[in-house]
């Protein structure tokens, strides 16, 4: 396992399910059983009607691209070997935007709407990183 050093997720009990989900390499989304709303990131209530009557469903893993920013300097020093940084806004066909790093990807070759796919890296024993890559090389 690697020697991760960069700050980890604290896992409440109502992420605990999506966590659960990455170490078994499942991007999970969680569903308001009242309003049939999707909701990310995980929370206590559903947003739109504030019921706490929600439930998890398994993503396709696939998104697109919203929006990005790519960072090539000035960061903290545990994060100077990853650099440069892609962070990236990502629309899921199950209706949600996540926050991410984009991986394996040439900053140049980015554009909005490039088809993404979920990638999981296992950061500690119990702690697996969802992060996206391109769906196929970019030519």
């Amino acid at each position: 396992m690697s020697n991760y050093q960069k700050p980890l997720p604290v896992i409440q009990p109502h992420s605990a399910a999506f966590w659960e989900g990455t170490r078994q390499h499942k991007l999970m989304i969680q569903h308001c059983r009242d309003c049939d709303s999707n909701i990310f990131y995980p929370r206590k209530h559903c947003p739109e009607c504030w019921s706490e009557n929600l439930d998890w469903i398994e993503s396709s893993g696939k998104a697109k691209v919203f929006s990005f920013s790519v960072t090539y300097e000035g960061l903290e020093p545990m994060f100077q070997q990853d650099l440069p940084i892609i962070l990236a806004w990502v629309d899921l066909p199950e209706g949600v935007r996540m926050c991410t790093n984009l991986l394996n990807c040439d900053p140049d070759e980015i554009e909005i709407g490039m088809e993404v796919d979920v990638v999981f890296q296992q950061a500690t024993e119990d702690i697996t990183i969802p992060y996206f890559t391109p769906s196929s090389p970019v030519v």
